[in-house]
């Protein structure tokens, strides 16, 4: 595989990407997708309020950190009392028990929204899944409104936060801008990396491409995108990202020539991958779609 060097931190954005004149909260702001996204967003935005549990090892001047456990509604709300907006990346990144899943994922998101309808914070950046759509196959490009179809109990939690989300803006007006989160992970030059990491890679450039228009567009309401940056083989029609403006930048084949041979398993056949894969009992079956079973 040939690596090419990846963007650095000081590359721009495309000339429409707005920047965001607020204190944004990032709940999960020191794991591994909240800190790439930060190296590209703290120049962007006027202060970024890090929750999380794990102290961060590269807080920028325009950066606090707050240790927050987000299972913890009263310590959610007090670390969210001068925010803006949210960015919420806070939980579980793969698969866990169903109780852990519920415990963070699910009531972690719940608090992040109760709080905010208490605060009066009208925005919210939700960091979803691809996992919500895992078990479409990968001939078949998914579109945001079909229907969910997840691969795990990690995806399941991701369909009940974005259902959470649809709930309190119907109710309260908090909008949601819901991005589907490809693979932010792992990196394109990793050994462990193969045609689906490729193909759904995003970069931190482009995710916070994503954030900032998701932060400042005037009238957001309640849609969800995917995260992804260029490919030639997309599996998701992601008009809705372009119509907000989003102009992804970089691509995986700028990075590293992607491996394209695959084998016929249950793995490679839907797009969540392994998360498709974990005990599955190896029966493929059809589901109907608008096209038909499939």
């Amino acid at each position: 595989m040939e690596h090419r060097p990846a963007p650095e931190a000081s590359s721009s954005f495309p000339k429409a990407t707005p920047n965001f004149d607020g204190v944004i909260a990032v709940t999960g702001g020191s794991g591994r997708v909240g800190r790439a996204l930060r190296s590209f967003l703290s120049a962007h935005v006027e202060h970024i309020s890090v929750i999380d549990l794990l102290e961060p090892d590269d807080l920028r001047q325009n950066e606090t950190w707050l240790n927050v456990d987000i299972t913890d509604y009263g310590s959610v709300a007090r670390s969210l009392a001068k925010a803006d907006a949210i960015v919420h990346l806070a939980g579980f990144p793969n698969e866990r028990s169903i109780e852990d899943v519920l415990r963070v994922n699910v009531l972690g998101t719940h608090n992040v929204y109760e709080a905010a309808r208490h605060l009066g914070i009208r925005r919210i950046i939700l960091g979803s899944s691809n996992h919500v759509t895992g078990f479409y196959e990968v001939d078949r490009k998914v579109d945001p409104l079909d229907a969910m179809r997840p691969d795990s109990f990690y995806g399941l939690s991701k369909c009940w936060n974005e259902l959470e989300a649809g709930l309190y803006f119907d109710k309260y007006g908090i909008e949601s801008f819901i991005i589907r989160i490809g693979n932010a992970t792992l990196e394109p030059q990793d050994p462990r990396s193969d045609y689906r990491s490729h193909t759904i890679w995003i970069s931190p450039r482009d995710l916070a491409q994503l954030v900032l228009l998701g932060l400042s567009h005037t009238n957001v309401g309640c849609v969800t995108v995917y995260g992804a940056s260029k490919t030639e083989n997309p599996w998701w029609d992601n008009q809705a990202a372009l119509d907000f403006g989003y102009a992804p930048l970089d691509g995986i084949k700028e990075v590293v020539e992607p491996n394209s041979a695959v084998e016929e398993t249950v793995k490679v056949r839907f797009q969540g991958g392994r998360f498709c894969a974990q005990g599955h009992d190896g029966i493929v079956r059809a589901r109907r779609t608008r096209q038909g079973l499939k």
